[in-house]
């Protein structure tokens, strides 16, 4: 794994025991990666605050080692700290023993009653490994906390917060601060735990990256850093026709606009061409909107098959403002029946509600599918496994890559995207104003004219999230859709110019 790709991996909880326990099987003891831990929190408070009174509240294992030996540093840094444990010290076993021995001052029973006078609170209770609902008196601290209106450091993850889908299991406090060591897990960047995390620091412990190699993890946050090699820029001496002809299917005369942003977008993604596929009674709507991007009629999906017998169309987008019915569907599989790189939004997926195997069998070439949440529960079904818990949004990302052969972009706040053969990747960098009408169609013509320049799916998806993100981010309050692709020349020039100082 190279080393820009090291920079940004994502353990689950259980890679995460395993990059422990290697360290440790490697000569890295124990004590020395809990004792790295809570100094590495102990810096990040004193860096920040100077509180009077820090409560470090510690659970019954690793987790609560950790806020022992916080609680050591702080109070040799001069501060006032008060500790309380959620158990006896004497249950405690291996490490966080170790560290509770070396705690010299008082430790108080775990209870609402401790955060009195607290200006700080160390929520050291439970990790990111956490498997059951948060009950008892825990969980009445843990709301206390929520109350308190003080700043909330959190070790690892906010108590409560599932450390691989970021879900809360009850009650969870929301943490101003969150330390966790060596890389972050999914929990941090999927909501809510994303939310409740606060702002996130990353602590070097002593783990090394060699780890990385035995692991092989196959799950990043989404960074340039995955891409930037493979990206399509433009070739000296290269043509239009070496930059691919993307093809954006339109609805009917009222619903052309989806398809059109899409278009234009794949435009300003590199793709030399683009032809925007209209219905007869739609072309003059769509003549009268669109100057660089061409238009073909079809009649229906035979129509539309010999119109991708060109084989220089290389790359498809069906979807948006299509409709939903047969005829979408009819279209879907004429143009999967050609071979071509498809990307599958909206119309295209609602479409094969309860005929989700229909659609995956004839998936055989690239596939993009980018659907929000309500479309990817209709092709996909509920998150939940064997109707029992949520499993999460990665989880589930990646069990409909599998079943469908296709590389699913799951939207939303924290978007997900995963290929059938278990990479996945997660979206950090969208702000709120994407939150807007046709900003999904965009997303899904950026990736389609990454497509069409030959990005294989998965790279294409991640670099269209993140292009679509910053280019939100840039233009920032009062958004809408359209500003969306104007705002990506701007991203794509500090895009390249930002390649020399990557390596």
């Amino acid at each position: 794994m190279s080393d820009l790709k090291h920079r940004r991996v994502v353990l689950s909880t259980e890679e995460m025991s395993r990059a422990d326990a290697l360290a440790i099987s490697g000569g890295v003891p124990g004590e020395v990666l809990m004792e790295n831990a809570g100094i590495a929190i102990a810096r990040e408070i004193t860096k920040r605050w100077s509180p009077e009174m820090t409560v470090v509240l510690c659970g019954p294992g690793n987790n609560g080692g950790d806020g022992f030996v916080v609680a050591r540093h702080l109070k040799a840094a001069g501060l006032g700290v008060r500790v309380a444990l959620l158990g006896d010290v004497a249950a405690l076993k291996g490490d966080a023993a170790v560290m509770a021995g070396r705690w010299s001052g008082e430790v108080m029973p775990l209870t609402p009653a401790v955060l009195d006078g607290a200006d700080l609170v160390v929520d050291a209770i439970f990790g990111a490994g956490l498997t059951r609902p948060v009950a008892g008196v825990a969980a009445e601290t843990i709301s206390a906390v929520c109350e308190a209106e003080i700043p909330c450091v959190a070790v690892d993850v906010p108590s409560g917060v599932d450390g691989n889908s970021g879900q809360v299991l009850g009650v969870a406090p929301e943490a101003t601060l969150t330390v966790t060591f060596f890389r972050p897990k999914p929990g941090h960047f999927l909501y809510p735990g994303r939310q409740l995390a606060g702002e996130i620091v990353v602590a070097d412990i002593g783990i090394p990256n060699t780890v990385l190699d035995t692991l092989e993890p196959a799950t990043w946050e989404n960074h340039p850093d995955l891409w930037l090699d493979a990206f399509p820029w433009p070739a000296s001496g290269g043509h239009k026709f070496d930059r691919g002809h993307a093809v954006a299917v339109s609805g009917g005369p009222m619903s052309t606009g989806a398809a059109r942003m899409a278009a234009r977008a794949a435009l300003r993604a590199g793709s030399g061409l683009v032809t925007l596929a209209v219905p007869p009674n739609a072309v003059q709507v769509a003549a009268a909107h669109l100057t660089a991007v061409m238009i073909d009629r079809f009649d229906d999906a035979e129509g539309l098959k010999r119109l991708l017998e060109d084989t220089r169309k290389n790359a498809v987008l069906l979807g948006p403002g299509n409709g939903v019915g047969p005829a979408t569907r009819d279209n879907v599989k004429a143009a999967l029946g050609q071979g071509k790189a498809c990307v599958l939004d909206a119309d295209a997926l609602t479409s094969f509600e309860g005929r989700a195997d229909e659609l995956f069998e004839a998936i055989q070439s690239p596939v993009l599918c980018t659907p929000h949440g309500g479309e990817f529960a209709r092709l996909f079904g509920e998150t939940r496994d064997n109707e029992g818990p949520l499993i999460g949004k990665l989880a589930a990302t990646r069990r409909a890559a599998h079943s469908s052969g296709a590389t699913i972009l799951f939207k939303g706040p924290d978007t997900v995207i995963a290929a059938p053969d278990g990479r996945a990747a997660i979206n950090t960098n969208a702000p709120p104003y994407l939150a807007t009408a046709g900003s999904g169609d965009v997303l899904a013509g950026i990736a389609l004219g990454l497509m069409a320049q030959g990005m294989p799916p998965f790279t294409a998806g991640c670099a269209a999230a993140w292009l679509h993100g910053d280019a939100a981010r840039e233009f920032g309050i009062g958004l809408i859709a359209e500003d969306i692709g104007e705002t990506l020349p701007k991203i794509l020039v500090k895009l390249r110019g930002g390649m020399a100082g990557r390596r």
